[in-house]
């Protein structure tokens, strides 16, 4: 039996809805855990976004994180003061700048990954281990789904 389009949409919205409350949960009690080191969250994540893209540019982190530039920016104003992330002129357009950890940020995050890492996985100990499997798959499919920049690829009737 197919879902009618109201359901469907009704089940989207409920989705959105509770994805976006774990997604607060979640990022208050890790920013509970950096708070006492002077870290966010948010510049964690752009640590880790960084290390993922392999040095991207400003924008590039700014578009995987779904974030504004000018918030970015900050970020990385706040993690360089760190000494966490350094940005330097891209080789092949000296225009463009690349960012790049740290020696610092790798050795801060290899200090407490270990507790960080029981920490998240004690957060989602209600999934047994395919559930998580399942949600991690599905997470993973709708970011990148969501990759482009904000207004391109949206499915909405204006």
């Amino acid at each position: 039996m197919r879902m009618s389009e109201e359901q469907k949409t009704r089940n989207a919205v409920d989705s959105f809805q509770a994805v976006i409350g774990l997604a607060l949960r979640l990022r208050n009690r890790m920013d509970e855990r950096l708070r006492p080191d002077g870290l966010t969250t948010q510049q964690a994540a752009l640590l880790t976004a960084v290390d993922h893209l392999g040095g991207p540019s400003l924008g590039e982190a700014a578009v995987f994180l779904g974030s504004t530039h000018q918030n970015v920016a900050q970020l990385v104003t706040a993690l360089e003061r760190k000494g966490m992330l350094s940005t330097e002129p891209d080789p092949a357009d000296r225009r463009r700048r690349v960012l790049r950890t740290t020696t610092v940020s790798a050795a801060y995050w290899e200090a407490r990954n270990a507790g960080d890492h029981a920490a998240v996985a004690g957060w989602f100990s209600a999934l047994s281990e395919e559930e998580l499997a399942v949600f991690r798959d599905l997470v993973v499919r709708l970011h990148r789904s969501q990759m482009s920049p904000p207004g391109k690829g949206e499915n909405v009737a204006d």
